[in-house]
């Protein structure tokens, strides 16, 4: 079968209350920047509580279509339709008969119809219509069986300025539309829980720009070009991102050569997360993304944590604080970013790290550790900003 129309279904909107409006239009947005790049031509419209997609062209790429849309945060559940237009009741019933003769080869299984009267002037309830078309059903196809409680199909029947009739729903990604909930700024490394933390707020209405912080000569162009490719993976649900990509070598170094080699990662975090604070204010961010998780490293505990907040003013959000790590990995996958994070290209995080770094680190004791970057720490965290390049990652 064809499908002339997709009906899209979400849930957190509807409880919105009286600016419902704003997230749906949002939505709406949303689903045409993702059509933008299908194959097609296509027609975005509300209607009372749902969203309709008419295909305005003879031809489309229907796989491409409901990939486009499971990419879309908001939507719940995307139900290839058919409109036919209302002409009375017999004409509904012939409708819906012949959509199921053409939806199912095989007919030998039960069933149950639903019916929803979204134009209250339509002589019949909802009840009634869904009673009256299986009726018709079971009379036009015997092998059909009713249950109401456990069907095998549901057949959907919604009776507005014309009926829709699907039976089929693909789910989306739910979530809220991208836009709705302000701009933050994620760290993004080229391992796995960074861009899985991107998603993860991006699918709360988040708009995304992030910074990666790049180490040359011990970190390689593949490096930064699998940075590149994961930024392009979380863009196809988040939209556009602006990618920050910091020269970090001279600064890491200093710290290497004037600190403890325990407190290496920790600095060397405070010092990221100033920079990545920096531009998340040039970008009007109202916070800060990072992939930590309690535990998992020795930057991450508690005590770590508390000493690199220490130097955001930002607020800074961890999507992933009590996940476990086959959680993330979990998430990785689905999202299609797994087999890209673990391609052996190393970034700064990993080249400079500490054979026994601290884990239980002190916010006073770190705070004088960095004193003796006074000299210079300043001047190359200028460079370091002067210098980044920044583009902007779509996929």
């Amino acid at each position: 079968m064809t499908y002339q129309a997709f009906l899209i279904k979400y849930s957190e909107i509807g409880v919105k209350g009286k600016n419902r409006y704003v997230f749906e239009d949002a939505l709406v947005r949303q689903i045409k920047r993702a059509l933008d790049h299908v194959d097609g031509e296509f027609k975005v419209i509300k209607q009372s509580g749902r969203i309709f997609i008419s295909v305005e062209s003879e031809s489309y790429d229907y796989d491409a279509t409901i990939d486009a849309l499971q990419h879309v945060f908001g939507i719940c559940a995307i139900c290839p339709t058919v409109i036919v237009p209302d002409e009375g009741f017999d004409k509904l019933a012939d409708a819906v008969i012949k959509f199921v003769g053409e939806e199912f080869d095989n007919r030998n299984f039960t069933f149950k119809v639903f019916g929803r009267r979204a134009n209250k002037h339509y002589p019949m309830t909802s009840m009634e219509v869904a009673a009256e078309v299986g009726a018709r059903l079971l009379e036009a196809y015997p092998e059909m069986k009713v249950d109401v409680h456990h069907p095998q199909k549901m057949i959907f029947v919604e009776v507005r300025e014309n009926i829709a009739i699907y039976a089929n729903e693909i789910p989306g990604p739910c979530g809220m539309p991208v836009g709705t909930a302000g701009k933050a700024m994620l760290l993004l490394s080229g391992g796995i829980d960074s861009p899985v933390a991107g998603y993860m707020i991006s699918k709360r209405g988040v708009v995304l720009s992030a910074t990666y912080f790049h180490a040359p000569p011990y970190t390689s162009e593949r490096a930064k070009q699998k940075v590149v490719d994961l930024a392009k993976l979380v863009s196809k649900y988040s939209g556009p991102i602006d990618l920050h990509i910091v020269n970090f070598t001279d600064i890491q170094l200093y710290i290497y050569e004037k600190c403890l080699h325990e407190e290496l990662t920790i600095i060397m975090r405070r010092y990221m997360m100033r920079i990545a604070e920096h531009f998340a204010k040039e970008d009007g961010c109202i916070g800060l993304i990072t992939g930590e998780s309690i535990g998992q490293v020795a930057s991450q505990t508690m005590q770590s944590l508390n000493c690199t907040n220490a130097v955001c003013t930002l607020p800074v959000y961890r999507p992933l604080i009590a996940f476990d790590k086959q959680d993330i990995v979990d998430i990785s996958e689905k999202i299609n970013t797994y087999e890209t994070s673990i391609l052996p290209y190393e970034d700064c995080c990993t080249i400079f790290v500490a054979k026994h770094p601290a884990t239980k680190p002190k916010l006073e004791v770190i705070e004088k550790s960095e004193k003796n970057l006074e000299e210079k720490i300043d001047e190359l965290v200028k460079i370091a900003i002067e210098t980044t390049e920044t583009i902007t990652v779509e996929a």
